[in-house]
């Protein structure tokens, strides 16, 4: 069972999850700081301030923070940007472009070639 498990942690699998995670760590930091720093001054112009946290109403006592929400989906909707275009965006042309490449790389043949493939290897037994 020892093996077992240093077998399963010194795997690729485990170092590339790892790897994985810390440098989605690293990117959430850089996109929230992209989001706070440049994008929501650039959004706090024509309001005169960054966010919305200070807009709310009291109704009998109760405060309702609906600007803190509106800040929240504000910052939601611009990180899902930044993640499309940065990330999703590019790796889907890099994909497009390796299958471009492999499918140049090796032409299947069709299915006519295929058919005819099979034809003449019959013909060759039955002479």
């Amino acid at each position: 069972m020892i093996q077992e498990f240093k077998d399963f942690v010194v795997k690729g699998n485990l170092i590339t999850l790892a790897v994985g995670f810390i440098m989605g760590l690293a990117f959430a930091a850089l996109v929230s700081s992209f989001v706070a720093d440049l994008i929501m001054p650039i959004i706090a112009i024509p309001f005169g301030q960054p966010d919305f946290t200070s807009m709310t109403w009291e109704i009998n006592g109760s405060i309702i923070a609906w600007g803190s929400f509106v800040t929240n989906v504000v910052i939601f909707v611009l990180t899902a940007l930044a993640v499309f275009f940065f990330i999703v965006k590019p790796y889907n042309t890099f994909e497009a472009r390796q299958d471009d490449e492999d499918e140049q790389d090796d032409p299947s043949p069709s299915e006519i070639d295929l058919l005819t493939e099979i034809r003449d290897a019959l013909n060759r037994s039955t002479d």
